[in-house]
């Protein structure tokens, strides 16, 4: 495996334990992690550019820490890793840096999530910035849906590990999430007050909806698994025509502003981490929307082409409106335009359309987490693309 620079024994999970495979897509996405991977800063990129360049992989710290503790959270879930991987090693450096680098507060809950989930105590510098952080109710009200979501899981999978204390904090966490972001529809929306208050985007609903499901079954209450199951519905009554995982939201009418841009994340990633929950707890319906998400990235699309980039294990990052791939002023405005007429957000020309030619190293931390242990759809995690004779 690429992080060289942190060869040794897994130290997670003893060797005979492992199976002796894992779907071909989570193999395909452990060989794309290769090209993602920066020795010399000891985590994962940011971006690796699809474009030709000399150079791929793009830093920017901040936001490489948060991809890296995504990419560890999806390797916790795999059967079998490289032997020369060293998890722990990885974990431990990047944690490190949490306590100088500008992170968001989302980053924090996604430490403790990680960190849970490969059994690696926090050293007690971080862990008491966090508490620190965490302790602060008053400063929960900057908190934006992501970061209160991610806290919400992230505490509730320390309190998993046997810090009862915590117990209580994922109670006030739960009660900030139904205070400041339901609505009067099934949906989320993604600020507690102000013009986020009426909006919400699809990671909004992702992280929320996932933090209600993994509160619920912790608390062993129903409240927050109806709250989970029916924004999934919702969520599955605005998915596009051929799968596609719409953008943006009206929070509060529970209907699509803008569809654009397409996330290959969402569609392969984030939807099947909560449609996987969504399933276990009823929603007979959410098996059926998470295979026309992963179609979409097959081909059935409104360009019609494969978001898979098989020579270098990579995907393209999403489809976006032509003119818009520098700037975020103008699906804001036909946003801001759609809600105020209470007017739908809807598809396009196809020809309108073009593609994002890059890869998040995070994007492909969701299909270890998502589609890890997924042997039920061979049809799309053992596609031929993801063939080893490919490898």
């Amino acid at each position: 495996m690429g992080p060289h620079s942190e060869r040794g024994v897994l130290a997670l999970v003893p060797k005979q334990e492992l199976s002796d495979s894992n779907p071909p897509i989570a193999d395909y996405a452990l060989a794309g992690l290769e090209k993602c991977w920066m020795p010399e800063l000891r985590r994962w990129s940011h971006i690796y550019h699809l474009d030709g360049r000399g150079s791929p992989n793009e830093s920017l710290p901040y936001s490489d820490i948060f991809y890296t503790f995504n990419v560890l959270l999806g390797m916790s879930r795999l059967r079998r890793l490289p032997n020369d991987l060293r998890l722990r090693s990885i974990f431990e450096y990047n944690v490190g840096l949490l306590l100088s680098l500008p992170v968001a507060k989302y980053a924090l809950g996604m430490a403790l999530w990680t960190a849970a989930e490969l059994r690696i105590p926090l050293p007690s510098p971080v862990r008491n910035h966090i508490d620190k952080v965490l302790a602060d109710e008053a400063g929960w009200r900057k908190f934006r849906a992501q970061d209160l979501g991610m806290l919400l899981i992230g505490v509730v999978a320390q309190a998993r590990l046997g810090r009862p204390h915590l117990v209580q904090l994922a109670n006030r966490l739960y009660r900030a999430l139904v205070e400041r972001h339901s609505t009067q529809s099934p949906l989320f929306s993604d600020g507690p007050s102000g013009h986020r208050r009426l909006f919400g985007t699809f990671a909004t609903q992702t992280y929320l909806t996932l933090a209600c499901y993994h509160y619920g079954e912790f608390a062993g209450k129903v409240a927050p698994i109806k709250m989970a199951n029916a924004c999934v519905r919702r969520l599955i009554e605005l998915q596009g025509p051929q799968g596609e995982w719409p953008w943006l939201y009206d929070a509060h009418r529970g209907r699509v502003l803008d569809f654009y841009e397409v996330y290959s994340v969402h569609q392969y990633g984030m939807a099947p981490a909560f449609l996987e929950l969504a399933e276990r707890h009823g929603v007979v319906e959410a098996r059926d929307a998470l295979v026309k998400g992963l179609e979409w990235m097959f081909g059935n699309n409104q360009l019609g082409i494969s978001m898979w980039v098989p020579d270098l294990k990579l995907s393209i990052r999403s489809q976006v409106r032509a003119g818009e791939l520098q700037t975020k002023m103008w699906r804001i405005l036909r946003s801001a335009k759609n809600a105020g007429l209470r007017r739908e957000g809807t598809r396009i020309d196809p020809a309108r359309l073009v593609l994002r030619r890059e890869c998040r190293s995070y994007e492909l931390g969701w299909i270890l987490w998502s589609l890890g242990q997924r042997f039920d759809l061979p049809e799309l995690t053992h596609h031929p693309i993801f063939a080893a004779e490919a490898m």
